[in-house]
């Protein structure tokens, strides 16, 4: 079994052999893992391409080392909670055993359904057993999911479709989510009305909501499941065979399918979390995330199983029925490890305190924090309200492309600072490069986040477009994968992220790509041109900015402000909905025709100290009027 790191000496020592000899390093880690066929070389690398291959030429199967692995030691042993959206709705507790067997079920569906190894399977569905369960068996039969967080719109998710070529579709016929019940099945019947990939679709009944479903195309869940044994051989997967594809903003309009491999995923995923949180054998851990994001695949899914924790998924929000609902979760399953993102904390934060009073929230050990910085006082509230002031606190950053924690304390070992995500994970490297590319060392520095060496779960390529790949991550700085995030080193050498220096917004922890709601508030026939900017949201982290110049017409300001904001919502989802909209007549721009987005964001942050010399611009004019009329 994987030993975890039990001291601040044993990380410092661990740390420095990772980095001396990550051959060695990563090949002990990787011997405790089941394999069909062990590896011919741990790793091999080059930026460049990008071209990075873990355990190369090994055969392996990642549910195997969730099941065959570990059923002998724990096969009656709690796999996974579910608690639904309703709390008056009777929880599920499903063992590793029901599990596999749940799992091989539905891998013999699938199989039944025409569904190979390689074919792409796009998962569509609220936080239920049965998300969990399509995950494991797409693996589980060598498939490749692409889970899509259901709350994206029809577009978005043909867009994904038709990205992946997706032959089928997993969904429901409806969520809960809160007080509203979502008619998911309707979305993506108009979703597939510009694909032609998807054949079959396959609705599990959540809701009892009313659902079309198409003669020869859409199935039901529980009627496919039927007479399906309830064993199933997992299929051989090469070690750099496709396990996910998940679909991540980038700082133009295209969503990027992130590409994740099997071998190095599986590896890093339960050595990240087992470390991070300090996970022990009968351990209650809950990870607030929805597994339409990478957090919820590593750290709902994957990383726990392979560990054989007890993992936690909750189909509701935070404030639903009422504000205390966390804390009451927390207490009913005296939960030990929870996890969840600044967002949340901010928001409970503005509920004051009494919604936490009637809760002990004695079990926890650890409380972690993921999706974007942490802000100082959401920090102390969380750390001192929540954890009492004696619950280690995990400020983890990482991304979608790292499929894993890369700097984070590790709980009860690494010293807090509030704020502060503190030290990189054995195996990391991180440095802070300047403007040009030279590397800042020493400690109080600041500059832009880069990695200098490979790790077992990066990002292999952005499907279809491996171009795409090497221009995000690993041209910017030649030689590194760029993060796209800045950082700063202080007096103690500890990490503090400082959020995107791209075009891309952090909303509510989910990445947006500001060019990805431009189109789409452009797509309203009023809008000429528009300019998206992030701006400081005392409970989102950052809201949305949006300066549209529109053509002129008779409609009231309101109303078009109200039909740009539904235009969004339409085309990407109500993630996206800008929280301020400005029409303007103009936007200031270089003589190149640049937008300076930098005046753009200043003016949304209410700071206009320093605005630069506005005397080059195209048009000057306008940086007074846009200020005159800011919607601050």
């Amino acid at each position: 079994m994987m030993e975890k790191i039990n001291s601040l000496s044993a990380y410092f020592k661990e740390y420095e052999n990772s980095i001396e000899d990550p051959e060695n390093f990563w090949s002990e880690i990787a011997k405790t893992f089941q394999w069909q066929k062990t590896w011919d070389n741990t790793f091999s690398w080059n930026f460049n391409g990008p071209d990075v291959k873990w355990f190369e030429n090994a055969k392996l199967n990642i549910t195997e080392n969730i099941f065959e692995r570990n059923l002998h030691t724990h096969s009656e042993k709690t796999a996974i909670i579910w608690e639904p959206n309703d709390p008056n709705e009777k929880s599920i507790h499903i063992s590793y055993k029901e599990l596999f067997e749940k799992t091989c079920q539905f891998s013999n569906a699938l199989e039944a359904n025409g569904i190979k190894k390689g074919d792409r399977i796009i998962i569509y569905m609220p936080m239920i057993p049965e998300a969990a369960i399509a995950m494991l068996a797409s693996a589980r039969i060598g498939a490749v999911h692409s889970v899509v967080f259901a709350g994206f719109s029809s577009s978005a998710l043909a867009d994904r479709i038709n990205d992946c070529q997706a032959k089928m579709v997993l969904t429901s016929d409806g969520n809960y989510r809160g007080a509203k019940n979502i008619e998911v099945k309707a979305v993506v019947d108009e979703a597939l009305e510009k694909t032609n990939t998807v054949g079959k679709v396959i609705v599990c009944k959540r809701t009892g909501s009313k659902v079309q479903m198409k003669t020869g195309r859409d199935l039901w869940w529980h009627d496919v499941i039927k007479n399906q044994s309830l064993q199933h051989k997992a299929a051989s997967l090469d070690s750099e065979d496709l396990l996910f594809i998940l679909y991540t903003s980038g700082s133009t309009g295209k969503p990027k399918g992130v590409v994740h491999t099997t071998a190095g995923y599986m590896v890093y995923a339960q050595y990240s979390f087992l470390n991070v949180f300090q996970y022990e054998h009968d351990d209650i851990y809950w990870c607030t995330a929805d597994i339409g994001w990478i957090t919820g695949h590593s750290y709902i899914i994957y990383g726990p199983l392979l560990t054989g924790a007890t993992t936690i998924m909750f189909e509701g929000v935070p404030t639903y029925p009422h504000p205390g609902r966390f804390w009451e979760i927390v207490d009913k399953y005296k939960v030990n490890q929870f996890y969840t993102a600044p967002t949340a904390i901010r928001a409970l934060q503005a509920k004051g305190l009494e919604p936490i009073l009637p809760y002990k929230l004695d079990s926890l050990k650890v409380i972690g924090s993921v999706g974007e910085p942490i802000n100082e006082e959401a920090w102390h509230w969380y750390h001192d309200n929540i954890g009492k002031g004696n619950c280690p606190l995990v400020d983890t950053w990482w991304q979608t492309e790292t499929g894993g924690i890369m700097i984070s304390p590790l709980a009860g070992i690494t010293p807090n600072k509030p704020a502060h995500a503190s030290l990189p994970l054995p195996g990391v490297q991180p440095v802070i490069l300047d403007a040009e590319g030279n590397e800042l060392k020493g400690n109080n520095v600041e500059g832009n986040l880069c990695i200098k060496f490979p790790w077992p779960s990066m990002i292999r390529t952005t499907y279809g477009d491996h171009k795409r790949c090497k221009d995000t991550y690993f041209s910017t700085y030649p030689g590194t994968y760029f993060t796209g995030d800045g950082v700063k080193r202080d007096h103690d050498g500890y990490l503090r992220i400082l959020g995107r220096v791209d075009d891309v917004m952090n909303v509510s922890g989910h990445r947006l790509g500001t060019a990805e709601v431009e189109n789409a508030i452009n797509e309203h026939s009023g809008v000429i041109e528009s300019a998206v900017v992030g701006y400081p949201h005392e409970i989102k982290g950052q809201g949305i900015y949006a300066y549209v110049i529109c053509s002129i017409n008779d409609q009231a300001e309101s109303d078009l402000i109200k039909e740009i904001i539904a235009t969004v919502s339409k085309i990407i989802g109500p993630i996206a909905k800008p929280d301020k909209v400005q029409i303007v007549s103009g936007l200031p721009k270089t003589r190149s025709g640049k937008i300076m987005r930098r005046i753009l964001r200043k003016v949304a942050s209410k700071d206009f100290s320093n605005l630069g010399d506005t005397s080059t611009l195209l048009n000057p004019d306008v940086v007074e009027e846009i200020i005159e009329g800011a919607n601050i």
